[in-house]
């Protein structure tokens, strides 16, 4: 039973600190689905989306109303479509994902996730096709989001996707340049992916997954960050209890609305993603917890060490608080939507550099990074194969959201508006990686993968 004390400090939250729920997201499998014709498949498509997620809105919507939380995005993740569109024999996969969208639009969601393939040990020829059409369909759509995983700490690294993704993204950009490149910032490229996440861009529903599942996307740096600052200048012990205790209130929130919206819509509650989710607004930042841990700005010397330490005690609360968390679970640094890393760029305290350092210790990794519209595509698979490469040796999932803003330098800024914010454009090492991208292959799989 929840004491009056613990209302009103959920709704001082609400109220005051900026928490929410960042997403519900419905994962719907579209594997009877697949179909040799194309207009049967995205007739099968969209008709099974509409069914089973045209009440998704509308619940969310209610569960809001009626316990006063609010829920910013209601959002889809299907089959990877590289696996449901490959016996179509299609030249290209853009008609699916223009299915996607209009089956979003049609129920209401803010975005659908599964524009995907999954290609860390090499490809199938539906998977070159998918990822091959991604520029096309990202340009073509508003609702769609994309994803290819890359690598796995079982399979290594498969070189030539990380090759083409580069290329895909430079195309990307190109096509969505009168929006700054905004395509990009609707396509991540993975390590170690989850089937279960429920964030955009990277979400779609995995092939071990249910026919249909609710996820739930928390939020609350702000909640957090009022929370460190309450303690002063307490020792690391009584931090990490702070932030534990923080992330499992506000954990047990998520799962709450989550089983909620399972219930009523008739279908299996999946996971609850605690990820602390930034956004633009003032006092929903990640930075912003680790400068009231004592750092003068994020990106300074003991930034990863604080990062780490707010990662582990968010894990540990939300553990605490619920028998099931996924997805990504952890603390987000996406540079757009992060008003506190946004100030540390542009006050020169934070680099790709260091940036790359922080996705060490946290959730994702490189995540909303504009950097200069000529930066090449090679340079931009071997900001990838770094990523992925943390991601690989450390047996974590690790992804790369970057866009190469067009006509865009260093100290520029590019914008993208709502929960995608704003990005500065940050430097790239003006070195060549060219022949190391290049060689093609796989990089093996590290020692540590032979488990068995």
């Amino acid at each position: 039973m929840l004491t009056l004390a613990e209302i009103m400090e959920t709704i001082k939250m609400v109220q005051e600190e900026n928490l929410d729920i960042r997403t519900i997201t419905m994962g719907i499998s579209l594997r009877d689905c697949a179909d040799p014709d194309l207009k049967r498949a995205c007739r099968k498509i969209y008709d099974k989306i509409t069914r089973l997620a045209s009440r998704l809105v509308a619940v969310g919507e209610e569960i809001s109303r009626e316990y006063g939380i609010p829920i910013v995005h209601k959002r889809i993740s299907v089959t990877p479509i590289s696996l449901i569109a490959e016996c179509s024999r299609q030249e290209d996969y853009v008609e699916y994902a223009l299915t996607l969208d209009a089956a979003a639009a049609a129920v209401g969601v803010n975005f659908i996730g599964g524009f995907s393939a999954l290609v860390h040990k090499g490809f199938t020829g539906g998977d070159r096709i998918l990822i091959t059409s991604i520029p096309a369909a990202l340009a073509g759509t508003g609702r769609v989001c994309a994803s290819v995983n890359v690598a796995t700490t079982r399979a290594g690294i498969n070189m030539d996707a990380v090759y083409l993704m580069g290329r895909v993204i430079k195309e990307t950009a190109a096509r969505t340049a009168e929006q700054g490149g905004l395509g990009c910032a609707k396509l991540v490229v993975f390590s170690n992916v989850p089937e279960d996440n429920p964030f955009m861009a990277g979400a779609f529903h995995g092939i071990g997954e249910p026919e249909c599942t609710i996820n739930v996307g928390v939020s609350g740096p702000g909640v957090v960050k009022n929370a460190v600052a309450r303690v002063g200048n307490a020792d690391f012990g009584t931090l990490a209890e702070t932030v534990k205790k923080t992330a499992f209130k506000i954990t047990r929130m998520g799962e709450l609305v989550g089983r909620l919206a399972a219930e009523r819509l008739g279908v299996p509650f999946g996971i609850v993603d605690l990820s602390l989710a930034p956004t633009p607004a003032v006092g929903d930042s990640v930075a912003e917890i680790l400068e009231a841990m004592g750092l003068e700005r994020c990106g300074t010397h003991g930034t990863t060490a604080a990062l780490a330490l707010l990662n582990d005690a968010v894990k540990k609360g939300g553990a605490m608080a619920s028998s099931y968390v996924g997805g990504l679970s952890g603390a987000f640094i996406p540079v757009s939507e992060d008003a506190g890393m946004i100030r540390a760029v542009e006050g020169g305290a934070l680099s790709l550099d260091k940036l790359e350092a922080m996705t060490c210790v946290c959730s994702v990794g490189l995540d909303m990074i504009a950097v200069p519209g000529d930066t090449s595509a090679e340079t931009i698979a071997a900001i990838i194969a770094d990523e992925v490469a943390i991601g690989v040796i450390n047996n974590k999932t690790t992804a790369v959201r970057i866009i190469p803003a067009p006509g865009k330098k260093v100290g520029d800024n590019v914008t993208f508006g709502g929960l995608l914010g704003e990005a500065p454009v940050m430097a790239v090492h003006p070195f060549s990686a060219d022949n190391f991208v290049r060689r093609g292959g796989r990089i093996p799989a590290p020692i540590q993968s032979l488990t068995n």
